[in-house]
C-alpha cells in the first residue's frame, strides 16, 4: 500500500515557488554570460578592397553602400559603454598589400566616429584581411584582454594571407578573443563560391559565421553579433551561435 503526505496548502505553495528559482537559475546565468560577452572590448575589421565598390546581379547600387547604411542603423544600438575600434583594408593602390590603417582606438561613445570613417571609404586596392585581423587582435591587446573583433568583407585573401593558420596561432595564446565573420556577397556571382575561405576565423575562435546578401541581412548579422537583447534572445532559446547563415533565398 502506497502512503502520501499531505502538506498544508502555504507549504505547497513555497514548494513550488523555490522549485521555479532553482529551474530559473541556469538561464539567467546563460543571459549574464551573454551580456558579458557581448560588452567586451570590440574592433571592427572593415574591407575597403576594390570589390566593395561592384555591384551584384540585383542591383547596380555598389557594395559599400548597402554597407554604410547598414552599419548607420545598427551601431547606435550599441551600448555606449562599449569600448569600439575600427580597422579599415584595402584603400590606396591596387596592388598593395600595405594598405591597414588603424582608424579608431577602442573607445566608449565610438559609434558616431566609427560611422564617420566608413563613411569616407573610397573602395580602390587588394583584401589583406588576415593581416587585419591580426593587427586589430594587438590592439585590443588578445594576450591579456577579453575581445571581440568582427570581420566585414565582401571577399577572399588576395595577400598572401593563412587566416586559418593564424586563426590558430591567435586562439592559442589569447586571453579570450572571439571572431565573427560577416561575408557579403551574392550566391550568383560569377566564378565565386558562397562560403568564405576566412570562415575559419569564425569557427575556430568561437565565432559566428553570417553569410548575406542584402542590407537587412547585414543589419540582422550586426544585431546577432553586436547588441545583448538578441544575444540573450538567442541564449534562453538554446540556439546553436558557432555557425549561422542568413539567407532569404532557398540553397
Amino acid at each position: 500500500m502506497k502512503y502520501q503526505i499531505a502538506l498544508p496548502r502555504r507549504k505547497q505553495v513555497v514548494i513550488a515557488f523555490l522549485a521555479g528559482v532553482m529551474a530559473a537559475v541556469p538561464i539567467v546565468a546563460r543571459c549574464e554570460d551573454r551580456s558579458g560577452e557581448c560588452m567586451k572590448d570590440l574592433m571592427f575589421v572593415f574591407d575597403a578592397s576594390g570589390s566593395m565598390g561592384t555591384s551584384d546581379l540585383t542591383t547596380k547600387e555598389p557594395h559599400i553602400a548597402r554597407v554604410k547604411r547598414a552599419l548607420h542603423r545598427i551601431l547606435p544600438e550599441i551600448p555606449r559603454s562599449r569600448r569600439m575600434g575600427l580597422i579599415i583594408y584595402g584603400e590606396g593602390a591596387y596592388n598593395q598589400c600595405d594598405s591597414i590603417e588603424l582608424k579608431v582606438r577602442p573607445q566608449t561613445n565610438a559609434a558616431s566616429l566609427i560611422v564617420s570613417e566608413v563613411d569616407k571609404v573610397q573602395p580602390a586596392g587588394r583584401t589583406p584581411l588576415t593581416q587585419s585581423v591580426k593587427d586589430a587582435a594587438e590592439v585590443l591587446d588578445y594576450r591579456s584582454n577579453p575581445a571581440v573583433i568582427v570581420l566585414l568583407t565582401d571577399g577572399e585573401e588576395t595577400c598572401a594571407g593563412k587566416p586559418c593558420e593564424m586563426a590558430d596561432a591567435l586562439k592559442a595564446k589569447a586571453a579570450d578573443m572571439t571572431i565573427h565573420v560577416l561575408g557579403y556577397r551574392h550566391r550568383d556571382a560569377a566564378g565565386l563560391g558562397a562560403v568564405f575561405g576566412a570562415r575559419c576565423l569564425a569557427e575556430q575562435t568561437g565565432g559566428l559565421y553570417l553569410a548575406v546578401e542584402s542590407e537587412d541581412e547585414l543589419a540582422d548579422a550586426l544585431r546577432r553579433t553586436l547588441t545583448c537583447q538578441l544575444a540573450a534572445s538567442h541564449t534562453q532559446q538554446s540556439t546553436p551561435v558557432r555557425k549561422a547563415e542568413i539567407s532569404s533565398r532557398s540553397p
